[in-house]
């Protein structure tokens, strides 16, 4: 790992344990694509999966698409169609993507973090991820 992706991680770990999560990543954008620079408790096969995540595909991927939040209460059993089937193979449940918005506005990452147990996140809940997720290192 270089330098810039051992700080994400590192600052990643902190997020979800300061939030009670027990899994998350950090995408970077790169064109139209979310590219993982960061993983924490996902397995081996799931992450390479999400290495490279189009706009518009998957929890990540609709997240850009939609420049808001994308949340499920639980990975396991959505239905909705926004969580791709490889995601159940992370163990946890709650989790969402939320968008990273850079000086300009523009969307410059996702980051993502998932929970033990299902659960609905609401708007203040959602809103306090947000504002704490634009602290994610660059890349």
């Amino acid at each position: 790992m270089d330098e810039a992706a051992d700080r994400t991680e590192a600052w990643l770990q902190q997020w979800i344990a300061a939030h009670g999560g027990v899994a998350g990543t950090v995408h970077m954008r790169q064109g139209d694509d979310m590219i993982l620079l960061a993983a924490v408790n996902i397995p081996p096969p799931v992450v390479e999966v999400v290495r490279s995540v189009p706009k518009g595909k998957g929890m990540a991927g609709l997240a850009f698409e939609r420049d808001a939040p994308v949340s499920t209460c639980n990975l396991k059993t959505d239905s909705t169609g926004d969580v791709r089937p490889g995601a159940r193979a992370v163990d946890a449940n709650a989790a969402v993507a939320i968008p990273v918005h850079d000086a300009e506005g523009e969307i410059r990452g996702v980051v993502g973090i998932a929970y033990l147990g299902e659960r609905v996140m609401d708007d203040s809940e959602l809103a306090l991820l947000t504002e704490e997720a634009r602290a994610v290192p660059s890349a």
